[in-house]
């Protein structure tokens, strides 16, 4: 992982200089400081990217609120954290403190340790959304190369990896390291929380993108695992819930024919990223292909083996039928890839499975997924 070596530089706005100086006392052993008295003086010194701006919010001429607006709608400086320090703390401040574009609140009088921690923290989140910038221009660049050579296969496996799995396995844990150190407000655990999601959704599309050429050659090697179907489905579905909402879909999951309920479990054996992966793609599907304001039903049942039935209104195109788990197949998306349902069939098959497409309803498509049970992996 590639560190920065630099002392962090934060911008402090207050009109008050009793106020720049205890800030001064609380932060300078480990931080460069540039001290603004005002919004004019902050526009000028935001000019050179500070790392972070700790902005009054009661001020002459023009109040915090405006400034970080005004730092907000600069395409050059809106991407510097702002932190408001301030004697007011109702509610209605907070939501126009954010609505603004801050990302925390300190209240006065500050305590050090308190502002240690906060500011720590959204200097960890800003790291590692540079980091991620920085990785990906880096991976393109090196892909459009890659491309360009006969050798690709064998380079992007080393990319793989080596370039990407090792700095995206430093973003991932960096949250829990911040956390760990804490206190945390809710607001900033939640930041760390999207940086950790969103990096283990990228760490399982790279490993997809790698293991579907192992498990076409038929090489790749399970490591068989319990896996909670359920929680994985929670996981999707969440991941899914903005598309689900603009179609105000009705998701009505049952086990053995009856409502779920939190202490339920549904076993299968398999590994966790490869079923997130085969169920990402087939709820994705189902959700694209749901008319709106209609029911989409998982149906989890356990039998000799357990099955899976995910069901939808709307019907598969006739043509595409015989061949719906079939490689570059699409139903006329412009932005498919044609992989979803074939990376989805091979999870299965290679997880001990099978996928089916079941059309005899009429104005229904359902998927029928046969996954091994764990008992049958731990009897073996």
């Amino acid at each position: 992982m590639e560190t920065i070596s630099k002392r962090p530089t934060i911008l402090l706005v207050d009109d008050e200089p009793a106020n720049l100086k205890l800030l001064r006392e609380i932060l300078r052993k480990d931080h460069d400081l540039l001290f603004a008295h005002n919004c004019a003086e902050m526009f000028e010194y935001a000019a050179d990217q500070p790392d972070l701006i700790l902005l009054d919010v009661m001020m002459p001429e023009m109040d915090g609120y405006t400034g970080c607006a005004l730092l907000k709608a600069n395409e050059a400086t809106r991407d510097i954290p702002v932190i408001f320090v301030t004697a007011k703390i109702e509610m209605d401040d907070e939501i126009k403190g954010f609505a603004a574009g801050a990302v925390d609140y300190l209240t006065k009088p500050v305590q050090g340790p308190v502002v240690r921690a906060r500011v720590k923290t959204h200097l960890a989140l800003r790291q590692a959304r540079e980091l991620v910038v920085r990785q990906n221009k880096e991976i393109m660049a090196q892909y459009e190369s890659l491309k360009k050579t006969a050798q690709l296969r064998d380079d992007v496996e080393h990319i793989v990896r080596h370039d990407l799995k090792g700095p995206l396995n430093a973003i991932i844990g960096m949250p829990e390291v911040v956390i760990n150190d804490g206190p945390l407000t809710e607001t900033q655990e939640k930041f760390l929380h999207i940086i950790e999601e969103s990096g283990y959704l990228l760490l399982d599309m790279i490993n997809r993108s790698h293991d579907l050429y192992k498990m076409e050659q038929g090489i790749y090697q399970i490591d068989a695992k319990p896996v909670n179907i359920l929680v994985i489905l929670g996981r999707v579905l969440t991941e899914l819930q903005q598309q689900i909402h603009e179609k105000k879909l009705l998701i009505d999951i049952t086990l053995n024919s009856r409502p779920v309920v939190s202490t339920d479990l549904f076993l299968v054996s398999g590994e966790e990223l490869l079923y997130h992966s085969m169920f990402s793609n087939l709820l994705k599907n189902a959700v694209e292909a749901s008319p709106a304001k209609q029911s989409l039903m998982i149906s989890l049942k356990q039998k000799e083996k357990p099955v899976i039935r995910i069901s939808n209104k709307g019907s598969v195109p006739v043509v595409i039928r015989d061949n719906f788990f079939g490689k570059y197949v699409t139903s006329g998306k412009q932005q498919g890839t044609g992989l979803g349902t074939y990376s989805a069939m091979l999870i299965a098959k290679t997880s001990g499975g099978d996928l089916l497409l079941d059309t005899t309803r009429e104005g229904m498509t359902s998927i029928i997924i046969k996954l091994k049970a764990w008992t049958d992996c731990s009897a073996s």
